[in-house]
């Protein structure tokens, strides 16, 4: 008989539905493309993620309506992602910024609502004199309280897209299923130009609406500012749930 110790058993950890997959997304219900570099495309990821669709939550509602009477679902929501294995949750609207505590106190979890978040820290990065300008879907609809609940000044420079040009039709309109993408970028670009125009002392850009980030890099080269946006912020958060093993 061998004198060697006995190997240790290999025990697996069991207690989640879904494993491989930390981070949980809450959708908006909508139709509309999610071309690649959007939340909601999943190839987008260079990791796997859990999605859940809160249902009733239309992009309207959510942009225009502060997301009246919607809290409750995205309670559950999230609460139904982590007893799935989500152990962090995100969204696929900035403007839900405003459920940004409501949602970490339910859960649990740690919880980035919103894009916005980022724009304190890109603030302390910039040169003395410079400030941090915010691209929205809904200038007119992006208020006080949803600044506040993402720790964004109030003074804030913000600008938007046409309300009624092709991005904004499309995604809060619902008038088709179909995006003419080069035009929805013209858009885009267009607010970001127009921003910097009216305030030269931007030094960068936070995007906050989740379906512009296909367009950052567009952005940035236009500007020749950096572009921050819900890719950047989810790839940060999901570092701290997997940080890179060095061996």
């Amino acid at each position: 008989m061998s004198d060697l110790p006995a190997a240790p058993a290999r025990v697996a950890r069991g207690g989640k539905a879904i494993y491989g997959a930390p981070l949980g997304i809450l959708m908006l219900e909508a139709r509309f493309p999610r071309i690649p570099g959007d939340m909601g495309n999943a190839a987008t990821w260079p990791f796997p993620v859990l999605y859940h669709v809160v249902r009733g939550a239309t992009p309207a509602l959510v942009v225009l309506e502060r997301a009246r009477g919607l809290l409750p679902a995205f309670l559950e929501a999230a609460a139904d992602l982590v007893a799935l294995g989500a152990e962090a949750i995100t969204t696929n609207c900035g403007f839900l910024a405003l459920f940004q505590a409501q949602l970490a106190a339910h859960v649990r979890v740690p919880v980035a609502t919103s894009a916005l978040l980022q724009v304190p820290w890109v603030q302390a990065a910039l040169p003395p004199g410079q400030r941090v300008g915010v691209v929205t879907i809904s200038a007119a609809t992006l208020s006080p309280a949803h600044l506040a609940a993402a720790g964004v000044p109030p003074d804030t420079p913000v600008a938007g897209p046409d309300p009624a040009g092709e991005f904004v039709r499309v995604l809060i309109g619902a008038e088709k299923d179909d995006l003419d993408v080069d035009r929805a970028e013209d858009e885009v670009l267009a607010a970001g130009r127009a921003l910097v125009a009216q305030r030269p002392d931007v030094g960068a850009i936070v995007l906050e609406c989740t379906n512009m980030a296909p367009y950052a890099a567009a952005m940035q080269a236009a500007l020749g500012r950096p572009v921050y946006d819900i890719y950047s912020l989810v790839t940060w958060f999901h570092a701290g749930l997997r940080p890179r093993a060095w061996g």
